[in-house]
């Protein structure tokens, strides 16, 4: 079971900025894809940010221009750089990789962090 776990979330104004990690607890032999996904209540969880293996990303809308996502210096990293915060920026965020990990190589894993919290104050 590949564990995946978040850091970096917290309060800050708006205008703000913060930045996310995200790391895998094994070593990632086969990347498919990273990606940053957040959830504010009463909403559905959505997309924010992906990095695929080959290095294409793709952004929400409404974040592009103010996050950048990209692969740590730890093979098995992901960063979220979130600038110019907005209060609706706010909510869950959660981290997920898909790959193939060295504790199975036989079949690719997809998991998902247990989220951090971010709050943008107006």
């Amino acid at each position: 079971q590949v564990q995946v776990v978040e850091s970096g979330g917290g309060l800050v104004q708006a205008g703000g900025s913060l930045s996310l990690s995200c790391a895998a607890s094994t070593n990632i032999i086969n990347l498919i894809s990273m990606g940053w996904y957040r959830q504010a209540p009463g909403k559905q969880r959505e997309l924010v940010a992906r990095v695929t293996s080959g290095g294409s990303t793709n952004y929400a809308d409404s974040v592009k221009g103010r996050f950048t996502i990209s692969r740590g210096d730890a093979k098995n990293t992901v960063l979220l750089q979130m600038n110019s915060l907005k209060p609706e920026d706010s909510g869950v965020y959660y981290c997920n990789i898909v790959g193939v990990s060295d504790i199975d190589i036989s079949r690719h894993f997809d998991s998902w962090g247990q989220g951090t919290q971010v709050t943008v104050s107006s």
